[in-house]
């Protein structure tokens, strides 16, 4: 029903050219939520959950994407404080808000008293995007990942994301799900690496794809290699590979006090767009 004192209501199949003309006024920041509403129709059963809609005189001014995600699209603050507003009405079952810098303190503001202590805070993420050809040259050894790789990559896989989240993804038993997630990812030619005389020296994943864009996630070079220009030369590689065979840009975000990989990123010709946070719990 209609949350006639916000205009907030659940979307549904009905609404997705609203949604995807909504999403696609930034096509590259909203790439996330722009393929989630074309892979599922906007259905709750395929999105694990909702997408929230708020509207004004009929129209559809901002949307909020709810599930083990929580991402503001296209949300001013009073936006973001009415999908507050809203998530007070039910328990918290999101693991993750983020999104936008902006629109994430607002909802957060509004929620934080209700929701518990986060896990983890960051403030401070650029938003890197870039739109040509990188400006090193890409190592010619990384590719796509096959079936035969993941004795390699997934520990490689569980070793980044432990050290970025703060906690394993095979903690409470996700192993299974996580490697169907890999694997998910090496299925659809979306998952790349380098190898050294058989030894995973760099990876990276496409998250996400649109016509518009392809969201970078999971790079890593292992601690022992890092330093020796794997990252720079791979992410390179990766970016000449999704622009030519999966969308024309390619984004991710990025820690602020990550400097090593801010670094990397510059190098290759990636450029803030916009700055993203990110509420962990």
């Amino acid at each position: 029903m209609l949350t006639t004192r916000h205009g907030v209501r659940p979307l549904g199949a009905a609404d997705l050219d609203a949604f995807l003309a909504l999403a696609r006024r930034h096509p590259v920041v909203n790439a996330f939520v722009d393929y989630r509403a074309t892979t599922t129709n906007l259905e709750p059963r395929w999105l694990g959950g909702e997408m929230w809609g708020r509207f004004e005189d009929g129209e559809l001014v901002s949307a909020c994407h709810v599930g083990a995600n929580l991402v503001p699209v296209e949300a001013s603050a009073d936006d973001a404080a009415a999908f507050a507003e809203r998530a007070l009405a039910r328990s918290r079952t999101v693991s993750t808000i983020v999104g936008p810098q902006d629109a994430v303190r607002a909802f957060w503001n509004g929620v934080a008293a209700s929701w518990g202590r986060p896990r983890d805070i960051r403030w401070e993420q650029p938003h890197l995007e870039i739109a040509g050809a990188p400006l090193v040259a890409p190592d010619p050894e990384v590719r796509r990942t096959v079936r035969a790789d993941l004795a390699e990559l997934y520990p490689a896989c569980v070793a980044m994301y432990t050290e970025e989240v703060g906690i394993s993804p095979e903690y409470g038993g996700g192993a299974e799900l996580y490697r169907a997630r890999v694997l998910q990812l090496v299925n659809r030619g979306w998952s790349f690496a380098r190898f050294d005389q058989g030894r995973l020296v760099f990876k990276a994943e496409v998250a996400c794809a649109t016509p518009y864009a392809a969201q970078i996630q999971g790079v890593f070079v292992p601690p022992d290699r890092r330093g020796q220009g794997f990252a720079t030369a791979g992410m390179a590689a990766v970016v000449e590979i999704v622009r030519r065979e999966i969308a024309p840009t390619v984004s991710l975000y990025v820690n602020d006090w990550n400097t090593a990989a801010r670094a990397v990123y510059e190098r290759v010709g990636f450029r803030e767009t916009a700055r993203f946070a990110t509420v962990m719990f």
